[in-house]
């Protein structure tokens, strides 16, 4: 592939960056004991992103000929053109970077690709009837199994030339329950990078049937929990989806360009002392398997670790090469794209808050009143950090013991308020957001976690 990357590279009269994916990506659906849906795809192709006249051009082609690829090179260049001669916003020239010039990627205990997916069919069939089987009051069953593996190379004309290869399993359970006219429902999740040894180490999939299955059913007699500000624990989950959600999309530099809340506040407090927040690419491997791992961005920068927060104070941005020159600083390795058609913007990887010194144990037992919330649902947030998530799984605390599971909750707040008011940090830690992906423009695959941590925020019920 290099070989015909820089045949295209040394028609370019500017920078130029070369990106070829070839990515298979295959899922299947079982509901209610049904098929309900199971497809396999293979995407690949080469995106071509030209810098003219102080604009980015853009093109890209399924077909890998020099032909093909030389065509897709003058109808990026065409298009830098015509866009800097109409813009009078100017993106900067990119000057030389230290830039990746290796392979890349992880191996897996045992590749993805070595399973039949008959057997992974076969999988989801089981686990499946193991939920409709947990209870006579679980009205509604799904699992569903998914896998991406891509191999991508990237090369430019002033230095990147490497290649990677990575596998992304996911497996999902959902239980929905009924009983007399109320409908409660509760999944489980896992996505990692890996193969199947990776993405179910730490919880069988008949763990997580029966826990999915469980909740749900015991939900049904469930009270509401007390609206209000309360002292809540959060385990890792809601820790990853508040530290993603609510705070990454803030810092992303193109987001911080447009007017976020964090904008010139690099050096400010915005949180409490005991936050530290970081978001990395490939250094932590022994922890869950992240599935937002990458060692290297679509633009060929290294991605190692950016600390966000350190101690309560706003660090750093999250970067593209582009961004970085914009702000003066050395690019994050956070520019990535999801299919070569695609061009590379601003992405977290795994973002997640470093542990402290509490045990859990600790932590309950400071709580007089309180909620622990434990697995995050859908929810929003927005440019000034403000946001509401859902709570799938939830339980009171009283007089420093974790209680009765509580349902339909919600947690909201302003992020970094919320941040502020964190007391205690916890000495666990876990990845607890890899399954699905992030949808900023494209998609992404990302995760977040954390320890567990005590704070103050706004709950909701009913």
């Amino acid at each position: 592939m290099f070989d015909l990357i820089e045949k295209a590279l040394s028609l370019s009269n500017g920078f130029c960056e070369i990106r070829i994916s070839d990515k298979t990506s295959r899922g299947v659906a079982i509901k209610n004991g049904l098929l309900e849906t199971s497809s396999s795809k293979r995407s690949i192709g080469a995106g071509i992103r030209v810098l003219r006249n102080g604009a980015w051009g853009f093109a890209s082609t399924s077909d890998l000929d020099p032909d093909s690829l030389a065509r897709a090179l003058r109808d990026a260049e065409i298009a830098a053109m015509a866009i800097g001669s109409q813009s009078q916003k100017k993106v900067p020239a990119l000057p030389p970077k230290k830039l990746a010039s290796r392979d890349y990627g992880y191996k897996a205990k045992k590749d993805l690709e070595d399973i039949p997916f008959e057997e992974k069919i076969a999988l989801a069939i089981r686990i499946e009837s193991l939920i409709r089987k947990n209870s006579q009051f679980i009205v509604t069953a799904t699992t569903y199994y998914s896998e991406t593996t891509e191999n991508k190379w990237v090369m430019t004309n002033d230095g990147a030339k490497c290649h990677s290869r990575l596998s992304k399993p996911d497996f999902y359970c959902v239980a929905v329950a009924s009983k007399d006219g109320q409908m409660q429902s509760s999944f489980e999740s896992r996505g990692v990078v890996g193969g199947f040894d990776e993405l179910f180490d730490s919880r069988t999939p008949e763990q997580m049937a029966e826990k999915a299955a469980r909740i749900a059913v015991d939900k049904l007699d469930a009270p509401y929990v007390e609206g209000g500000i309360h002292n809540v624990v959060l385990k890792p989950g809601m820790v990853g989806i508040l530290a993603h959600e609510a705070i990454g999309h803030t810092v992303e530099a193109d987001f911080v360009l447009s007017g976020s809340i964090t904008a010139g506040k690099i050096g400010q407090k915005i949180a409490s002392d005991l936050i530290t927040m970081v978001d990395d690419g490939p250094n932590l491997m022994k922890i869950g398997n992240p599935a937002g791992y990458i060692e290297v961005d679509d633009e060929g920068v290294e991605a190692g670790g950016t600390v966000i927060i350190k101690d309560g104070i706003l660090s750093s941005y999250l970067h593209s090469r582009e961004t970085a020159e914009l702000f003066g600083v050395e690019p994050t390795g956070n520019a990535r794209a999801w299919g070569y058609t695609d061009v590379p913007i601003i992405r977290m990887r795994n973002t997640y808050i470093r542990p402290g010194k509490n045990s859990f144990d600790e932590i309950i037992g400071s709580v007089d009143k309180g909620y622990l919330l434990v697995n995050p649902e859908n929810g929003e947030a927005d440019a000034n950090a403000e946001f509401m998530f859902g709570c799938g799984e939830a339980y009171e605390i009283a007089r420093g013991k974790v209680g009765r599971l509580v349902k339909n909750v919600t947690i909201s707040g302003q992020a970094f308020d919320v941040l502020k008011s964190v007391d205690m940090v916890g000495n666990d830690f876990e990845f607890a957001m890899g399954s699905g992906a992030c949808g900023k423009i494209q998609p992404a695959k990302v995760d977040g976690g954390g320890p567990s941590i005590k704070c103050k925020a706004m709950l909701g019920g009913r």
